[in-house]
């Protein structure tokens, strides 16, 4: 040994590359690969933010009680059982440290968020991918997949990039399957733009079992990503060991008079809903008569499917002389796909547009 080295699994992750924001040579821009709200922050989140300028050289709520209790009384939960974290991003590293070592496995599906894998390699752990069917995670194909050495099993609901998503039953069916000391993790970042009788975000499963947990995000919906706001819904066990986890201080206070105020503004939470429920359907119909292959989505973006690797290339390429910046999905697998966030009537009528040119130009 020459100089020191990192610990096995390190040096195997392929690092997370985010969404581009700016092409070069192109002055403005639209921003969709990183499924941001389409109408960004609400006002009285702005307001919040700005007015805690003052104060920054305040250490902030260690334990984000006012965040934690906003949080409660929105979604009717306890706030004991809630914990806050830099986006949903630590919270699901969090539990990976707590829960996975060296020897133990981390299922996960086949177009899955590509941190769980990422936080796996980071402990130790083996990830491991279970197929999918039809671009939504296969309750059978992950039963299958569980070993003696499964700790965690997560699942995006909805998924990201897919758009799909699984119902309450089938969460349940998933989560009667698994051994009671595997930690059943439901990501539900998207939770906020589903409109479907058979969807749960994962709420009434935490409350009924010892072993789920549920993690939510201020990046989508709430327009907050730029102040990484996360939280998570668990038993009063997996809030124990989270609390001698996590770093101290670890939301800002900015990032926590934001989110409350975010909370409060359900006028624009409604807006942000009802501009996805119009433009979503939209945009998804008019791809598709440009014959291309834009997946079911109950998210606030689409899984286009372009037919090859070098035609969703091509048009990768096109849309970002265009100034349009989609999401290109090979680091999961989806090379001939591009995933592309619903953003304002303009923007989304700029997609249209800029792809009917290509299909012309073709």
């Amino acid at each position: 040994m020459t100089r020191p080295t990192p610990h096995p699994g390190i040096m195997k992750i392929a690092p997370y590359v985010p969404g581009k924001d700016s092409v070069e040579g192109v002055a403005k821009v639209v921003k969709l690969s990183s499924n941001e709200g389409a109408l960004g922050p609400s006002p009285k989140a702005m307001e919040a933010y700005a007015s805690a300028a003052a104060e920054l050289h305040r250490y902030p709520d260690g334990g984000s009680e006012k965040l934690r209790a906003a949080i409660g009384r929105h979604y009717g939960l306890s706030p004991s059982r809630i914990a806050c974290g830099a986006g949903s991003d630590e919270l699901l590293n969090l539990l990976v440290r707590a829960y996975c070592g060296p020897g133990d496995e981390l299922l996960y599906s086949q177009y899955g968020f590509l941190m769980y894998p990422i936080n796996a390699l980071g402990v130790g752990a083996t990830p491991v991918a279970a197929p999918e069917k039809d671009y939504r995670t296969d309750v059978d194909a992950m039963l299958a997949k569980v070993t003696d050495r499964t700790r965690i099993v997560c699942v995006a609901n909805p998924n990201n990039p897919t758009g799909s998503y699984l119902t309450k039953d089938e969460v349940k069916r998933l989560h009667d399957g698994l051994p009671k000391n595997v930690l059943l993790v439901i990501d539900a970042a998207y939770a906020e733009y589903v409109a479907r009788n058979d969807y749960e975000s994962g709420v009434d499963l935490v409350d009924a079992a010892e072993n789920v947990v549920m993690t939510r995000t201020f990046s989508k919906i709430y327009g907050l990503g730029g102040l990484r706001l996360g939280w998570m819904y668990m038993p009063e066990h997996v809030a124990d060991a989270m609390s001698r986890l996590r770093q101290p201080f670890n939301v800002n206070l900015a990032a926590q008079a934001a989110g409350v105020a975010a909370l409060a503004d359900l006028a624009h939470t409604d807006a942000s809903r009802a501009n996805n429920d119009r433009w979503l359907p939209w945009l998804s119909g008019e791809l598709a008569q440009l014959g291309l292959q834009p997946r079911p989505s109950v998210g606030n973006f689409l899984l286009v499917g372009f037919g090859s690797p070098d035609r969703a290339t091509a048009a990768n390429d096109w849309m970002m002389k265009d100034g349009l910046i989609p999401r290109m999905v090979a680091g999961y697998g989806l090379p001939d796909h591009l995933r592309i966030t619903i953003g304002t009537e303009e923007e989304v009528g700029a997609v249209r547009a800029s792809l009917a040119r290509l299909a012309t130009a073709k």
